[in-house]
């Protein structure tokens, strides 16, 4: 059938409307509506604290508000799976972290994928961990520690805040590439531990350096190698772990953004370009400083690859200490 040219024209724009209408909403223009930042935390904790400096200043980024949503619960699992099975628009993103790699060892099985339900938008920072010791003793650096413990077994102790946390897995694996095997006390939380370490009721731990801060200043901790591949600049003059006497050791404990699976790229590199502009400022660095994390601007690939690398070292560690969730 032939229709007229008039007739023909309407058809063809009315096909392209149509066409256009059926476009995700993410192709037309990012962002057009306020943002969900979830976190998998319960509100106060380190990672709810980190991302609330960073979600208003990635708001005015994007020109939109970032509203910030804590759904804590089972390490982390509840939040995220929100994420994992959110619509793939840019508009509901996770303010993820090691519990991502951890969990993917810790439990048998998760209702989400950590690689394959989630994009990468980026590393937002690192938080250094650091071996660290009542002052009382008299331990000066990580053999004297060492050689302590062998000397006493069953006799000193790691203060842990959780059960499973990236802390947890770091002194696991101090204690398996040492041998000093100190016995682990768990406490609910960081606040607990680092209490009855000071109180000597136990001698060691492996700390963020955001929360031992201030104790190491007033000589109350004793600082004696951090968990970082190389020396962070936080504390300058403290050795890594690896270069005071066990080669290989390395713990990360890192933060990142991440969008569900199926975000269209323009929409992840929109969200990326945000947040560098963020992490570049000189107000969020010096702040990060402060607190003692290392600001980590850069590309998707960057968190994709320490995603990686982590889920294979944490799932190790795990299976090594024989670490169950709580």
């Amino acid at each position: 059938m032939t229709f007229p040219f008039s007739r023909r024209v309407l058809l063809c724009a009315g096909f392209t409307w149509t066409a256009l209408l059926a476009l995700p909403a993410a192709a037309q223009k990012f962002p057009d509506r306020p943002i969900r930042l979830v976190v998998p935390f319960a509100v106060g904790g380190g990672t709810d604290i980190l991302a609330r400096e960073i979600g208003p200043r990635l708001g005015e980024a994007l020109g939109q508000t970032v509203i910030i949503e804590n759904r804590g619960g089972a390490g982390g699992n509840i939040g995220s799976d929100a994420v994992a099975k959110a619509v793939p628009d840019g508009y509901t993103i996770l303010f993820g972290s090691n519990s991502l790699s951890i969990n993917a060892g810790l439990y048998e099985k998760l209702p989400f994928d950590p690689v394959k339900s989630f994009a990468p938008v980026g590393i937002v920072a690192t938080a250094p961990l650091v071996l660290v010791v009542n002052s009382a003793l008299p331990i000066n650096s990580v053999q004297g520690l060492i050689a302590e413990a062998k000397a006493k077994p069953s006799t000193m102790n790691w203060s842990a805040p959780g059960n499973g946390t990236p802390h947890h897995l770091a002194s696991a694996l101090f204690n398996k590439m040492t041998g000093a095997n100190l016995t682990h006390i768990q406490y609910k939380g960081g606040g607990p531990a680092i209490i009855d370490l000071l109180g000597q009721q136990t001698q060691a731990s492996v700390l963020t350096l955001s929360s031992v801060k201030s104790f190491i200043t007033s000589g109350k901790l004793r600082a004696l190698g951090v968990a970082t591949a190389k020396r962070t600049p936080l504390l300058p003059d403290v050795p890594t772990i690896a270069e005071a006497g066990v080669p290989g050791y390395e713990v990360d404990l890192w933060y990142g953004i991440f969008t569900p699976a199926g975000t269209p790229e323009n929409v992840v590199q929109t969200l990326n370009a945000a947040l560098n502009k963020v992490l570049t400022s000189k107000e969020v660095q010096t702040s990060f400083t402060t607190q003692g994390y290392e600001a980590q601007p850069g590309t998707t690939v960057a968190l994709r690859t320490l995603l990686a690398s982590d889920l294979t070292r944490s799932a190790k560690v795990i299976m090594e200490a024989h670490i169950k969730p709580d």
